[in-house]
């Protein structure tokens, strides 16, 4: 069996008890139901602008990407909670109705620019402030913006740490580990069964968080050269600045997933260092959740046979 992975388009994301992935357009969201069974939902997401060609210029398709993937995570993450709604709120269904409408698309919306502002708080101004702090023993603007985006790396570090005691969230980052470990099956050459996805890797190269760590870095060199006194317009610049961090880190990591070369490897291991943090070890049930919802929306036995010549109807679905 072929060792080399090979870049399949999909990804995903967890959920709620569950994980959605998406092919394409084409996306689904498996969740696992609080009577055990799985749930799972198919339909398709063009995104903001579909069909502009403004997706498909490099450095500018990533800013509507992550945009993309922000609005869909929150729908998804909206409907696996769903399912576990106290129980006077699920009797409503006239309020669940409303939510699969325009109501829903309205909240996401919401919640997910309040997310966006939580992020550039957290992420883009705290850092600023705190590496501010430091001007009356530091001159050397240069160093002060290297400290700022290593701030900005250590206070991430800490909010994934922070919130990874939540039984919650561990759960999460155990379904997140899933997700991650279906993709390298398949893109390493192996059917998807429970035993091959729970013997694969859980990180990825292709992994949010690692997007997340080359946002940082993209940062710290574009803020490098940032040369204004006014502290308002700093902060601002940096802010509108983000998308075209944005954009950059995006090819970045679209490079990583479909390449092998030493020097984008090395850019990756530290983002793939954190992903030990925002991912867990999942047990065999959350396999099967992300099995079904690969399933759902990606032929992989084709995809073996296409990429690695491998027939699972001649040879059955257990690999060596």
């Amino acid at each position: 069996m072929a060792k080399k992975s090979r870049y399949s388009g999909i990804g995903g994301q967890a959920v709620l008890e569950g994980i959605m992935m998406k092919n394409k357009e084409k996306y689904a969201v498996a969740v696992r139901r609080p009577d055990g069974g799985i749930t799972v939902e198919i339909d398709n997401d063009r995104g903001i602008l579909p069909g502009s060609r403004l997706k498909e210029i490099p450095f500018v398709r990533g800013i509507f990407n992550f945009i993309d993937s922000l609005l869909l995570g929150m729908k998804c993450l909206n409907f696996s909670a769903s399912f576990y709604e106290e129980e006077e709120e699920e009797r409503h269904s006239g309020e669940k109705k409303s939510r699969s409408g325009a109501g829903e698309k309205f909240l996401s919306v919401v919640v997910t620019c309040f997310a966006v502002a939580l992020a550039l708080g957290l992420f883009v101004v705290l850092p600023y402030y705190l590496s501010s702090l430091l001007k009356g023993s530091l001159r050397n603007q240069s160093l002060l913006a290297i400290i700022e985006g290593v701030m900005r790396i250590l206070i991430f570090i800490l909010y994934v740490g922070g919130i990874s005691l939540m039984k919650d969230i561990r759960r999460l980052y155990s379904y997140h580990g899933a997700e991650h470990k279906c993709i390298n099956c398949i893109e390493r050459g192996r059917p998807l069964t429970v035993d091959n996805v729970m013997r694969s890797s859980r990180l990825h190269k292709r992994c949010g968080t690692s997007f997340i760590f080359f946002v940082f870095l993209v940062s710290i060199v574009l803020f490098f050269f940032i040369r204004v006194e006014n502290p308002a317009a700093r902060v601002g610049i940096r802010i509108a600045l983000m998308p075209v961090v944005a954009g950059i880190s995006y090819e970045i990591i679209r490079l990583a997933g479909r390449t092998s070369n030493i020097f984008i490897q090395i850019l990756s291991a530290p983002g793939m260092a954190i992903q030990r943090m925002t991912t867990k070890e999942p047990d065999r049930s959350m396999a099967e959740v992300a099995i079904a919802a690969v399933e759902a929306v990606f032929d992989w036995k084709q995809y073996l046979k296409d990429n690695f010549g491998y027939d699972t109807e001649d040879s059955g679905e257990e690999e060596g």
